[in-house]
């Protein structure tokens, strides 16, 4: 096992607390199931909101358990800023694709941290929809 998994095992379970009360509005929490085991997870990411959605930044890749599983499954849940967001149609997509969701002082941030990859998720639509998320972020 390398240093940076060791590290993300390690942390894991507080960054997971942190993330899920909303104080930094970069950061949620993705549920998802396990394709094999059908286990439900709980992973700590950092995301953007879009109108329809999310923009999850992949610095992993597209390998990731959490990512594959969002694919597999068509979906799963997104905790951001306090509040549960059922998402899919889970699809990659690259940089300039995902660059919009970012506010311009954060573009070039993005840019400089080298993620090529993104995973874009759509807010399903549910009764007493709850209007564009990026009016709560700057």
């Amino acid at each position: 096992m390398n240093l940076m998994v060791k590290i993300t095992h390690a942390t894991g379970p507080i960054a997971r607390r942190i993330a899920q009360t909303g104080i930094i509005p970069i950061w949620g929490v993705v549920r998802h199931r396990g394709r094999r085991s059908g286990r439900t997870y709980a992973t700590p990411i950092a995301l953007r909101p879009t109108p329809d959605g999310f923009v999850l930044p992949l610095p992993w890749g597209e390998g990731t358990d959490w990512c594959r599983n969002l694919r597999a499954a068509g979906g799963g849940v997104v905790q951001w800023s306090g509040t549960e967001y059922e998402v899919t149609a889970p699809q990659v997509i690259d940089t300039a694709a995902a660059l919009p969701a970012f506010v311009p002082a954060m573009r070039p941030i993005v840019r400089l941290l080298g993620i090529k990859k993104f995973l874009r998720v759509s807010r399903a639509l549910v009764g007493g929809d709850i209007g564009t998320l990026t009016e709560r972020t700057a």
